[in-house]
């Protein structure tokens, strides 16, 4: 996320005083609750309208970006770590055009 829309998000929370609320534990939980909103708008079909996607998965981004911030947390670094976890659970060799998980890999 570019720092400018990073401040929006800081100026906007800071404008109505919301810091005091945001716990890392009620963010964790307004990252759940929205990205719950987010698959309501496909539970019974996969037509959706995607101005309301749009609404809910920026919810959960500044969610996540507020925690990324409340938390100190680095989001290319922890990225490019859990990056190069994957690398490991799944070489190419046994993943590639499987959606098995990692531990029902044959080796």
């Amino acid at each position: 996320m570019n720092e400018n829309t990073q401040q929006l998000i800081k100026d906007f929370v800071k404008e109505r005083d919301w810091d005091q609320f945001h716990t890392p534990e009620n963010l964790v939980k307004s990252i759940v609750i929205e990205a719950a909103e987010l698959l309501q708008l496909f539970q019974w079909s996969s037509d959706f309208n995607k101005e309301k996607v749009c609404e809910e998965i920026a919810d959960v981004i500044i969610y996540t970006q507020l925690f990324l911030n409340k938390m100190g947390l680095d989001i290319d670094g922890i990225v490019q770590d859990k990056i190069r976890i994957n690398e490991i659970k799944y070489p190419v060799n046994l993943s590639k055009g499987s959606s098995k998980k990692y531990t029902e890999f044959e080796l």
